[in-house]
């Protein structure tokens, strides 16, 4: 389907979405993240690879230091910044594309603001902390929403979700307008429909099919399939291939923005995809 072009403010720039696909590439900067806890917890080696993330395509690099993986548990704002800062601050003033983080903790985001960072990711979509959607204002950030039911250390306890992408739309809208209602310019919002964030495995392959739902709610949508449980294969080839799967039909769906682990293979992809999208709205097609 085609996209509709938005201009997503930052702290510090402008983004076009729409025009061509954008790769948000994943930083871990934790002990236990799902697909690549511990590799990157030391601040030299998380610098190096965000370098090499530029190097190969990405447009956004999201730091995170705290994982959401299903079953996690929360760490204290302290020691989320004790991983954190350094990062940024090796990174400060060498990367020509924007930061985001990865937190929904207010104290957390302020200080990564001030170290740097452009945008927020908000795992929680508010519902953790509200107060982050005043500080990112406060701050002029972008800010990323994604809907997330539950708590991570409960999702394998909930029921399937009923009328799924509805539920969804009708989430993202509130939380939408509460950030708003926060003072965040809704040209700042992007939103994500949390694939695999309290949804059953079964339920995120419907995210993908019906995602055209969420355009209706007229903002950027940025989607992240990338390693999810439910596209696991026997290798890790195999599972960057059925990543590969997942971001093509998401952004043939209308994502704005990918968020993934394996940029460089990721980008090959999106050079098909977006060069398809470019045929499929082009005059007399």
């Amino acid at each position: 389907m085609p996209r509709k072009p938005f201009v997503w403010k930052l702290k510090a720039r402008k983004v076009a979405l729409g025009e061509r696909t954008l790769i948000m590439g994943v930083l871990n900067v934790t002990p236990d993240s799902f697909s690549d806890g511990g590799k990157y917890l030391d601040p030299d080696r998380a610098f190096a690879r965000a370098i090499e993330l530029e190097e190969q395509g990405a447009d956004i690099i999201d730091v995170g230091a705290e994982s959401t993986r299903p079953g996690s548990t929360r760490v204290s704002a302290a020691e989320e910044l004790r991983r954190l800062i350094p990062v940024l601050k090796r990174l400060h003033g060498k990367l020509t594309i924007p930061i985001s983080v990865d937190t929904y903790k207010a104290e957390v985001a302020e200080l990564a603001i001030t170290h740097g960072a452009e945008v927020i990711n908000d795992p929680t979509g508010l519902t953790f902390d509200a107060q982050i959607a005043k500080t990112v204002a406060q701050h002029d950030a972008g800010l990323i929403l994604n809907h997330m039911r539950g708590r991570p250390e409960t999702w394998a306890k909930l029921p399937p979700m009923r009328d799924l992408i509805n539920s969804i739309a009708r989430d993202l809208e509130a939380t939408a307008h509460r950030a708003r209602g926060a003072g965040v310019d809704r040209s700042r919002i992007v939103i994500d429909p949390g694939i695999g964030f309290g949804k059953r495995k079964e339920q995120n392959s419907e995210i993908l099919a019906r995602l055209g739902r969420l355009s209706q709610l007229d903002l950027p949508i940025m989607v992240a399939p990338s390693r999810k449980s439910f596209l696991a294969q026997q290798t890790e080839e195999q599972t960057r291939f059925a990543t590969a799967a997942a971001v093509t039909v998401a952004v043939m769906s209308g994502a704005h923005i990918v968020r993934v682990h394996d940029v460089a293979e990721m980008r090959a992809v999106l050079q098909v995809v977006d060069e398809v999208l470019r045929n499929a709205s082009s005059d007399g097609n």
